[in-house]
């Protein structure tokens, strides 16, 4: 029997069409409760603070640049949702006189608009956005060559030799946006052979990076986070790491500090992937069959699920 339609945009797959018990059961978690969804191959963290937070999560950076070698390079893989770490990464690395030479880093995601990568001279541009908080940041005797800098753009296939080319990916961090993704693997439509059920687990995760339509409630998200509001500024595509690079990540750290996601979201997919639920329909979800996931929250930024009029 077919699922029921998404109450946002019927033509697409997202969490508004699970299960009305699985969405009540995540509505009613405490963070106490949140904590202890902890299972060997996924950790709940909690900071009291924002300041604890961005450093805790600059710090993974750090922690695996300082494995890097030439013989061993170690690379992380970034978000530009949350970017309040990236200047305290470069803070870090120059304090500490640490060089970055045989380290490597992977940006997660660009928009693409009219067949081709946003430029990274244009506003919006993420590569713009990692450069200028922290690359151009780092002491230029410390920081890494820049062909060790690997971005996403139209050369797909260059771009995912980088993840087999004998870099070791020590972390890939991540937001998690309203429709429940990491990077932009966003549900896909509700079309085709999907028209009455999302893609298997399995069928998912064989996707790789490349170019992704954008579900409504993503651009929606980033006009907001990004562009004041403005929808017909955000582009309706992007090119994102997809299922196939997060499971060469040694570690895969989630960090949600209230801005991105909302209250219920924050809590549906620790409960999914602690319960080992993978949905489609829930991308995030899909971190369930990874060995070795963290979320990260500011507990100030969980909120509450409960009904209030404001």
């Amino acid at each position: 029997m077919a699922r029921k339609l998404s109450s946002i945009a019927p033509s697409w797959w997202d969490y508004t069409t699970l299960d009305a018990g699985l969405v009540r059961d995540a509505a009613a978690l405490t963070p106490q409760k949140m904590l202890k969804l902890s299972r060997p191959g996924f950790k709940v963290v909690m900071y009291d603070t924002l300041e604890d937070f961005y450093l805790a999560e600059a710090l993974e950076y750090i922690t695996a640049w300082k494995q890097s070698t030439l013989d061993n390079p170690v690379g992380v893989c970034g978000p530009i949702g949350p970017t309040e770490q990236l200047p305290l990464v470069a803070r870090l690395v120059n304090e500490l006189n640490l060089n970055l030479y045989s380290a490597h880093f992977w940006g997660m995601d660009e928009w693409f608009i009219d067949g081709k990568a946003l430029p990274a001279t244009h506003p919006l541009s993420f590569e713009k956005a990692d450069r200028e908080l922290c690359f151009n940041r780092i002491r230029k005797d410390l920081v890494m060559p820049d062909a060790n800098l690997h971005f996403p753009n139209a050369n797909i296939a260059a771009f995912r030799k980088t993840w087999n080319s004998g870099i070791r990916c020590a972390v890939m961090q991540g937001g998690q946006g309203d429709v429940k993704h990491w990077a932009f693997n966003d549900p896909p439509r509700r079309t085709g052979k999907y028209r009455n059920q999302p893609p298997s687990p399995a069928e998912y995760r064989k996707l790789a990076t490349r170019v992704v339509d954008l579900h409504p409630l993503t651009i929606a998200q980033n006009a907001r986070t990004s562009g004041g509001g403005n929808i017909s500024l955000v582009p309706t595509q992007a090119i994102t790491v997809g299922p196939v690079e997060t499971w060469l990540a040694e570690k895969v750290s989630i960090w949600q500090a209230g801005t991105h996601d909302n209250p219920f979201g924050q809590r549906l997919t620790c409960l999914m992937i602690s319960q080992r639920i993978p949905d489609a329909a829930v991308p995030m979800s899909l971190l369930a069959d990874h060995p070795n996931v963290q979320f990260n929250y500011y507990r100030q930024g969980l909120g509450s699920c409960r009904v209030e009029m404001h």
